[in-house]
């Protein structure tokens, strides 16, 4: 289990390999300057609610990963994580696709 933490106080866990593809798609979009709203669902001990956050290339971010090992990326699913990335909406998680088109972890 890893942890997104962002502005120092805003702390969330995600899985060490959707954290991955997560950080992939937000490097990507910020080293554009490219700035944009990413949302989540809120853990079920926080109520059922989300959480939506402006990131930006002032954001401070921070990814703790856990394990020891890079996961291999999904490219369909960075794909699709940036296609949301893209909307109106911003950056949300949305189901891993089935597939084996796997790059290297980046970091």
């Amino acid at each position: 289990m890893g942890k997104f933490i962002y502005e120092g106080n805003l702390k969330v866990d995600f899985d060490d390999r959707t954290l991955a593809h997560l950080q992939m798609v937000i490097g990507t979009k910020l080293r554009r300057g490219e700035a944009f709203h990413f949302t989540w669902k809120d853990d079920t001990s926080l109520g059922n609610g989300r959480t939506s956050v402006w990131m930006h290339a002032q954001s401070s971010l921070v990814y703790k990963y856990y394990g020891s090992r890079r996961p291999t990326l999904n490219a369909r699913w960075v794909d699709a994580l940036a296609f949301t990335a893209n909307s109106p909406t911003g950056l949300f998680l949305v189901p891993e696709p089935n597939g084996d088109e796997t790059t290297g972890a980046e970091s």
